[in-house]
């Protein structure tokens, strides 16, 4: 029988479970949060510096139909400067990328602007603090995932990612879990 976690991803942390660094123990890993079965895997990743929700199964079926279909994820982001309007519609119209060298158009997504901070937990290396300016913190709902892609989003229209946080995977929420926590589900909600 198939088993499902979902964790409150750590900043710092990275996505996998075994690393290919030449110095082992220089990164830390989604296995030292918990005592995972074997042949579990991670849906998704999130870079180094992204915190949130990552769904984790034994299930590869599972695995492959979250990343490969069109299963929204929502991401809580926090950018430098006050953003605008017009920042905000390019970002919902598409903006173009680089992906691997080559220049990519996002597809249409959802963005809104949050007018109240949300509440995380702290994160162990500071954002910065308000003598460098203004930040504000807008919703992204993407129905795709390539690498970096919120980050290259918010910088390719002047607003750089200064925190990002994914709250929502299709129907499954972060709610009010800490950062590090792992909760294990009976099912993942499509």
């Amino acid at each position: 029988m198939h088993r499902h976690f979902k964790i409150y991803k750590p900043y710092g942390y990275l996505s996998q479970f075994i690393t290919n660094q030449k110095k082992p123990g220089k990164h830390k890993l989604l296995g030292e949060l918990y005592d995972f079965p074997e042949g579990t895997m991670a849906v998704g990743r999130l870079d180094k510096d992204s915190e949130g929700l990552l769904l984790l199964t034994t299930n590869g079926k599972l695995s492959t139909m979250i990343t490969a279909g069109d299963s929204e994820k929502e991401y809580y982001v926090q950018v430098d400067g006050e953003i605008t309007e017009e920042a905000i519609r390019k970002l919902e119209e598409g903006v173009d990328i680089s992906i691997n060298g080559k220049i990519y158009h996002t597809l249409p997504c959802t963005v809104e602007k949050l007018f109240n901070i949300p509440d995380f937990p702290e994160r162990t290396k500071k954002v910065r603090d308000e003598r460098h300016g203004p930040t504000t913190w807008i919703s992204v709902t993407l129905t795709e995932g390539k690498f970096r892609q919120v980050k290259k989003m918010t910088a390719a229209v002047g607003f750089p990612t200064l925190r990002l946080v994914r709250v929502r995977i299709a129907n499954e929420k972060l709610d009010d879990m800490n950062s590090g926590e792992v909760r294990e589900l009976r099912e993942v909600k499509l």
